[in-house]
């Protein structure tokens, strides 16, 4: 099924986007971004695009404010119009007048979109002030309410703070609070829940629900999170190079998908389970009574007046070759923890790590076991250096753990893996910018996997990717993990991905352990109310992933 044609501008419709092409001028010439899609979006209703990285989701958004850069970007055919107005040939003037005001737009990354150099709260009081006139006693008693609506736990003392100070869910929040601050008729939503974990997400959710019910607000909703579009959309463009290849009612397309790339997105889920673990699979990491504190300190001379127990006496033990998942709510420790086991933060408590204790050694006595522990972060875009080019990112490690390496040997293992994370090694020597956000991970486990290491830590390492990628990571993962005997700290609130990956999952809250356990027994019958809740927040975006917790 094919997108119908739009039905224009009637008085019940605010968007009307018709035949946009877009295009972007590139070393290669003009190349075309979208192509001739159509689509509507009515008074309190969500429209929502899907689709995998470089599909067009997001610069068709863009387009529907005029945020593209005007310099590098045409429109050959089409237009847009938004509350019957022309957008494309609208002032700056008159777009300023729509932009955060009548329009607000919750961008994908969060810590781009913040500005690093001002507080929270001034950036939500400043939507306030340009917008409403709201004057600073005002704005800011509205601020903290916005805050507080999006879950934001102690929302008075996270006023102040500075965007670097805050976790990326925190991030996420402060960008849903600054769009929501002025009751917009439409709300361009860019994967507005990706950061966050399974519970804040659909309590974010359905604060979207309300207010749309509340003001009649539309909602854009951009999303690779299929469970997540079925619970929000009432119709679904689905679109793939720059084209919507189908569109329709949300459960018509979900149910009875008729293009065979709506059905690859539905299929994409990241499936089946690690391989089983031998019996007498030797420990390779154990911590005991961990603890991470930070210190809080006040006054002219900064003294320490307390304590933030980020981890609070955990215990922690992964065999080699097994996969520990390790779940929980934002802010509940998971990240900390495991930065702490690699030495990387300050701790408290026993680190034995293949055999030696790590604690309170010094960095040069370190240096031997920091290439047997590598990590993968979250975001693949922000982990690799711009500046250096795929050879150089991938032996940069080499360079400090194994300098008389010769430029030869260097090179072949460089190409040994790339191979091994399936991407050619003839692009080496290109620069991150020129891969996909799938392709960049490849390229950070490829960078974490040159040194031979034992143990590696992955901090949430699929969440910025589409669903098909998050499954061919997964698979690639447990590959290597087979190939490679690896042990996996995999820390994440995507408990798909953590049902697929893992032997046992660690549940976390509040800086301590609330359940340990197998992951097929902790899915199919949690002990604890607080691994139900998970669960049920996990799964109940999309009900036939209930009738996959105990296969």
């Amino acid at each position: 099924m094919t997108n119908p044609a739009s039905n224009g501008n009637t008085p019940e419709t605010i968007v009307s986007v018709q035949d946009l092409s877009i295009e972007f001028n590139t070393p290669r010439g003009w190349q075309r971004a979208v192509d001739t899609i159509s689509f509507d979006i009515k008074r309190g209703e969500t429209v929502a695009l899907v689709g995998e990285s470089g599909s067009g989701k997001s610069v068709s958004a863009l387009s529907t404010l005029k945020l593209l850069p005007e310099i590098g970007t045409r429109y050959p055919t089409g237009k847009v119009e938004l509350f019957g107005q022309d957008v494309l040939k609208l002032s700056d003037r008159k777009l300023r007048q729509l932009r955060g005001n009548r329009v607000s737009m919750i961008f994908q990354e969060p810590m781009t979109s913040l500005n690093p150099l001002h507080r929270v709260s001034k950036q939500i009081t400043e939507v306030l002030k340009v917008h409403q006139g709201l004057g600073q006693i005002k704005a800011r008693a509205r601020a903290l309410e916005l805050l507080e609506q999006v879950g934001i736990r102690d929302a008075r003392a996270k006023l102040d703070v500075f965007p670097h100070e805050l976790s990326g869910g925190q991030r996420q929040r402060v960008m849903i609070a600054m769009a929501l601050a002025n009751r917009p008729d439409l709300l361009i939503a860019d994967e507005p829940t990706t950061a966050l974990d399974v519970t804040i997400q659909a309590q974010i959710l359905e604060l979207l629900l309300e207010l749309q019910k509340e003001i009649g607000m539309s909602i854009l909703f951009i999303s690779h999170d299929l469970g997540v579009v079925r619970k929000m959309a009432e119709r679904v463009n689905v679109m793939t190079e720059g084209k919507i290849v189908e569109a329709g009612a949300t459960a018509q397309v979900f149910d009875t998908p008729q293009h065979a790339y709506t059905r690859m997105l539905l299929d994409a889920e990241p499936q089946g389970a690690p391989r089983p673990l031998p019996a007498d699979a030797p420990e390779i990491l154990r911590a005991d009574d961990f603890k991470v504190y930070f210190p809080i300190k006040k006054g002219l001379l900064k003294r320490v007046v307390g304590h933030v127990k980020a981890v609070d006496g955990v215990d922690v033990l992964l065999r080699q070759g097994e996969t520990l998942g390790v779940v929980g709510e934002s802010g509940s420790g998971k990240t900390t923890l495991a930065l702490g086991l690699l030495r990387l933060i300050e701790s408290r408590g026993p680190i034995v790590f293949m055999g030696q204790d790590m604690q309170g050694q010094v960095q040069k006595a370190l240096k031997p076991l920091r290439a047997r522990m590598q990590i993968v972060f979250q975001d693949p875009y922000g982990s690799l250096s711009p500046r250096l080019s795929v050879s150089e990112i991938i032996g940069e490690g080499l360079g400090a753990h194994q300098p008389d390496l010769g430029p030869e040997e260097r090179e072949q293992r460089i190409i040994d893996m790339l191979k091994l994370v399936q991407l050619d090694p003839a692009d080496r020597y290109r620069y991150p910018h020129e891969f996909s956000g799938g392709q960049r991970q490849r390229i950070a486990i490829a960078r974490a996997l040159i040194l031979n290491p034992k143990l590696l830590v992955l901090d949430e390492p699929t969440s910025a990717l589409d669903v098909s990628v998050q499954a061919q990571i997964v698979e690639l993962l447990r590959d290597l993990q087979a190939k490679l005997n690896l042990s996996y700290l995999f820390v994440s609130h995507d408990l798909r991905v953590v049902k697929a990956l893992s032997h046992r999952v660690m549940v976390m809250q509040n800086a301590k352990i609330v359940e340990v356990g197998d992951a097929e027994s902790l899915f199919s019958q949690p002990k604890t109310d607080y691994t139900k809740a998970l669960l049920d927040a996990a799964f109940a975006l999309n009900a036939r992933d209930h009738e996959t917790l105990s296969q």
